[in-house]
Order: C-alpha cells, then sequence, then structure tokens
C-alpha cells in the first residue's frame, strides 16, 4: 500500500465553482448511491461544483486535481457525490478508490495562481482562468462525501479550515470530453479557499 492510511491530512489551494444543470443532464450516479440520497433540486435544476485543487508539500499527500460532484441530500442533511475526478498521483487514485470509492483518474495538468489546464489520454478535459479577490477569515468547513464502495453506499466525513472568499474562474470545458454536460455554460459562483487544512476520512476502528 503505498498511499497513507486514513484519515489524510491535506493542504493547499482550492478553486470551485458552482453550476445550475437540468436535472435530466446529470452524469450517472451509482445505484447504491441513488438508493441513500437524491439531487438537490431547484426547479427542474440541479447542483453541480467543481474544482480544481493543489494539494501542496507538506500534507500526507502532494498532487493536483480536477473533480465534478452532484449536491445531493439526505433528507435535510446536505450530501456530496463525486462523479468525476482525475489526479496526477497514482498513490491518490488508489486510495481514493480503495479506502472511499472515489472514481479517480489520472491526467496531466498545469495548475497555478490564475491558470489551470487537464488533460487524460492526450484529450483536453477543461482549462479555467482564475482570478482571485481579496480572501476574508480562516472559517471552517464540513461536508460528507457519499460514494459506493463494495456494494453499498459510503459516507465520509471531510472538515478543513481555509481563507475563504469569491473569485472569478473562465471556464473552457472540452464539448467531447468528460465534462462535456457543462460546456458552454456558465458558473452560477466562484469560491476560492486558500491555504487550507484538510481532513478527509476518519480513523478506522481497532481490530
Amino acid at each position: 500500500m503505498a498511499y497513507p492510511p486514513q484519515p489524510w491530512s491535506l493542504h493547499g489551494q482550492l478553486h470551485v465553482s458552482v453550476w445550475l444543470l437540468p436535472a435530466d443532464r446529470l452524469p450517472p450516479i451509482p445505484a447504491e448511491v441513488a438508493a441513500a440520497v437524491r439531487p438537490v433540486r431547484i426547479g427542474r435544476y440541479a447542483v453541480v461544483g467543481t474544482a480544481w485543487v493543489d494539494y501542496q508539500q507538506g500534507g500526507d499527500m502532494s498532487y493536483r486535481e480536477l473533480l465534478s460532484a452532484v449536491l445531493m441530500r439526505a433528507g435535510l442533511r446536505s450530501r456530496v457525490t463525486i462523479t468525476h475526478i482525475w489526479v496526477d498521483s497514482a498513490d491518490s487514485r488508489d486510495g481514493g478508490r480503495e479506502l472511499w470509492g472515489i472514481p479517480k483518474d489520472l491526467a496531466e495538468f498545469e495548475l497555478t495562481g490564475t491558470d489551470a489546464a487537464a488533460v487524460t489520454g492526450g484529450q483536453p478535459i477543461a482549462t479555467a482562468v482564475i482570478r482571485r479577490s481579496r480572501l476574508g477569515l480562516r472559517l471552517p468547513i464540513g461536508f460528507r462525501v457519499v460514494q459506493a464502495l463494495r456494494g453499498r453506499a459510503l459516507t465520509t466525513p471531510v472538515r478543513a479550515v481555509a481563507r475563504c472568499g469569491p473569485s472569478r474562474l473562465t471556464w473552457q470545458i472540452a464539448p467531447d470530453g468528460p465534462l462535456g454536460f457543462l460546456a458552454g455554460r456558465r458558473p452560477l459562483l466562484s469560491l476560492t479557499a486558500a491555504d487550507f487544512r484538510m481532513r478527509f476520512g476518519t480513523t478506522p476502528p481497532p481490530q
């Protein structure tokens, strides 16, 4: 096992955009997840988040990431399920899949404070220009991720603190790529969580 045991302690920079997408255009959600949670609806729209993440040196792992996730709910409790995700670390890919059922694949990245791009198998996924505004105070962030793992829905807690503030992300998404369901659309809003410190997962009970 080349990846660390959970929980992973990570830190770095995150840029997220929130989109409204017609619910009938959502990507497929595994049956185990769909049986446990359902998409949050605003009229005929669902809520999708996309994020560029730079996990930097000093945490348990360092790598870069692009993901797309759907906002879900279990009753009145909000949840997130990740439908697409790419990293540039085989260890992160393997750990994400085996520990939490996160469907990580590999990609090549350019990710700076102002520009982002991801390519997989020689085919572009997306690019973005990042413009950060003034960041505010360090704030706590908490959410739970629901994924399909070994035939059941697994819920994993995520906790972080970060300096948060609005930003502007100008996306170009490959229409024939895996995120093509967002191509030609504009995000509703974008945010930056800078210098975050994150705890992903839980300590397993003793055997």
